[in-house]
């Protein structure tokens, strides 16, 4: 690239020490949390015969990707706030840029995938065994990720293109398309393109397969004759619709917008939402309103 920059500085959320220290032990609070939760929703898929299903497969997935995600943001968003790491080199700004939207890709394919599984399990539950088999489940997996890391490919190399002159102050705790492009010398619009144009496609796209496959298993719900049968099928899909709409809703905020310059205070604080609080509230919510998941924990906790 030609930029001029080689190093920027990320402001994070200034104030006083008090208010910094007290967002450190939030955040540092929130990351052992969703750390904590996602590995034990693994640990205890993986120990649960019970639960060796495509289901609970791409729930592990999911539950992967947070642990990463989160770890992405959240250790270099302390030493922002402390004070102790505000600087961050132009390359590891684009890979952090390169390696969060990736997964945030990824998460999009991923529970697009779960609601295609989750219509196949109420449509068709006497052929959802031989229909989503263990062949398939780990397909669609893998394509999830793939998808969701060529997809931002792209628009990193483009991002890494741009020519930086100064000023090289980031208004944010991580590097954002939104904060890389409001401080480039540069003719942003090719990035800008692209991002909207990846956004309609891995956003909007999977946005769609999620309603198309709601709106199917609504429809089948609704024809079940007895009031416990669907209550019963809806308790099934209810925890991954929870985490669609927090996740879609801050998601489409951010990226499926024509221009990238907006409030990037605003971004700063749906960021926070996206990166931070999501994926805490991911295994809390699955656990909580998942009634195998919770037999499982109750005879995990026996065990011990």
């Amino acid at each position: 690239n030609g930029t001029n920059v080689k190093e920027f500085i990320l402001l994070g959320f200034p104030g006083t020490w008090q208010f910094r220290v007290s967002f450190v032990v939030v955040f540092a609070l929130m990351y052992t949390l969703t750390v904590t939760g996602n590995a034990s929703i693994i640990a205890l898929v993986w120990k649960s015969s019970n639960l060796h299903t495509p289901m609970y497969f791409f729930l592990c997935n999911l539950s992967f990707l947070e642990i990463w995600y989160t770890t992405g943001v959240v250790p270099k968003a302390i030493g922002v706030m402390l004070g102790t790491s505000q600087t961050i080199s132009f390359s590891v700004c684009i890979l952090q840029l390169f390696f969060l939207l990736s997964l945030g890709s990824t998460e999009c394919f991923l529970l697009s995938v779960m609601a295609y599984d989750r219509y196949v399990a109420i449509c068709y539950p006497l052929r959802y065994s031989s229909l989503m088999n263990s062949v398939l489940s780990v397909r669609l997996a893998l394509s999830s990720w793939l998808g969701g890391f060529l997809a931002i490919s792209l628009l990193a190399f483009l991002t890494s293109r741009l020519t930086f002159c100064g000023p090289d102050v980031i208004n944010h705790f991580l590097c954002d398309i939104d904060s890389c492009l409001a401080l480039s010398c540069s003719d942003t619009w090719p990035v800008e393109l692209a991002t909207f144009l990846i956004s309609i496609i891995v956003v909007v796209a999977s946005c769609v397969v999620t309603l198309v496959s709601y709106t199917c298993i609504i429809s089948s719900i609704l024809r079940i004759q007895s009031a416990h049968g669907r209550k019963k099928a809806f308790s099934t899909c209810s925890a991954h619709l929870s985490v669609v709409t927090i996740w879609y809703g801050s998601t489409i905020f951010l990226y499926v917008k024509p221009s990238a310059h907006n409030s990037l205070d605003l971004n700063k604080i749906v960021n926070t939402f996206n990166t931070v609080v999501t994926p805490l509230l991911n295994p809390f919510i699955y656990t909580l309103r998942n009634k195998e998941v919770k037999l499982a924990l109750g005879r995990a906790f026996r065990k011990k």
